[in-house]
């Protein structure tokens, strides 16, 4: 009889014990590559031993995956890596939890770079690339500059999409960077940007849609200027590509963790993106990948030489001089500029 009740038994011992470890452990999703080792190294790894629990990575397709696990009620990411305006759509869609700042101290970081749906990572910039054997090191400075073909003259390339197409195209126009978005908060403001790209289509030779091409049309000295992400050009640099780029109204962006609506355990999830925003790990994301911290106080721990911080996007000295990204702008507005931009490109 003894032996038929502990059969019982020792199965709910064992389920308690299967069910405090997952509470133990949580899933998180990022694009793989480079940039997933980089974040694995600098955070997750010595973030889950800080904690004692254990962390499984995997690599997913963005937010589509994410919508498709929670509106079958099969979520079983507890933390996705994902641009801040992705982000920023699929928590108006209902699809991510609302993140605890009370839980999350966001107190050094910009203000720019965190949202009520996600919580930056790292940061990158969307800047004016020149080939430096076509213009040396005194390339465009600004975005009036890039648009300028008699003081510029050469062939560009932009992008095949609407993200950060527009602001460049207004501050070109005059506009201040202060101003960007408000203009733009009209379809009369869009159309004034895309006005601005008009003029300068007769010199893109390439509208690309990666990174990876747009750092090989500089590489390659297809283009003499390009649109892009500080990163790809610094990793093109360094492969023997001639050029050069400046930060000077360039967009300052931000890839962002979130917690999927439903996540098996959104708790641990928290405290996980809690850990992982601390300086003393945020400072270790420039060994690994060209992206800047997005807790201020990383730049302070000693870490970052001022070396290296001179070429981080979000170092105070570059970040003051860019145009932070506006989320509300492109939840508002993309799919309707999203729209107007194609129509533009198939004139």
């Amino acid at each position: 009889m003894k032996r038929i009740l502990a059969a019982p038994l020792a199965v709910a011992l064992l389920a308690s014990t299967s069910a405090h470890a997952q509470d133990k452990e949580i899933t998180v999703a990022s694009w793989g590559g480079s940039y997933q080792e980089a974040q694995s190294k600098a955070l997750f790894e010595p973030a889950s031993e800080a904690m004692g629990i254990t962390v499984k990575q995997e690599t997913y397709g963005g937010m589509a995956d994410v919508r498709l696990q929670v509106s079958t009620g099969q979520v079983t990411y507890d933390i996705v890596a994902s641009g801040s305006g992705s982000a920023a759509r699929a928590g108006a869609e209902g699809l991510l939890e609302k993140l605890d700042y009370d839980v999350i101290d966001v107190s050094d970081f910009y203000e720019s770079l965190y949202s009520d749906y996600c919580i930056g990572g790292d940061v990158f910039s969307v800047v004016a690339a020149w080939n430096t054997n076509t213009y040396g090191e005194d390339g465009p400075q600004n975005w009036a500059d890039f648009f300028d073909t008699e003081k510029f003259p050469g062939s560009r390339a932009y992008r095949n999409t609407v993200s950060g197409a527009l602001e460049p195209a207004l501050m070109a126009d005059g506009v201040a960077p202060e101003d960007v978005y408000d203009v733009l908060d009209s379809e009369e403001g869009i159309e004034r940007a895309l006005d601005k790209i008009r003029e300068l289509r007769p010199n893109i030779a390439v509208y690309w849609s990666s990174g990876a091409q747009h750092a090989q049309l500089m590489k390659d000295g297809e283009v003499d200027m390009t649109t892009g992400w500080n990163g790809r050009f610094d990793n093109a640099a360094k492969d023997g590509g001639k050029v050069s780029y400046t930060f000077n109204q360039a967009l300052l962006d931000y890839d962002c963790f979130a917690i999927p609506k439903g996540a098996p355990n959104k708790d641990l999830a928290m405290a996980f993106l809690a850990e992982i925003s601390k300086a003393e790990y945020q400072d270790d994301l420039p060994k690994y990948i060209t992206y800047g911290p997005t807790n201020k106080s990383a730049y302070d721990t000693g870490e970052i030489s001022a070396e290296v911080a001179a070429g981080l996007p979000s170092s105070p000295e570059n970040a003051a001089k860019q145009l932070p990204i506006s989320l509300e702008w492109y939840t508002k507005w993309e799919q309707t500029a999203a729209e107007m931009y194609q129509d533009m490109l198939t004139e």
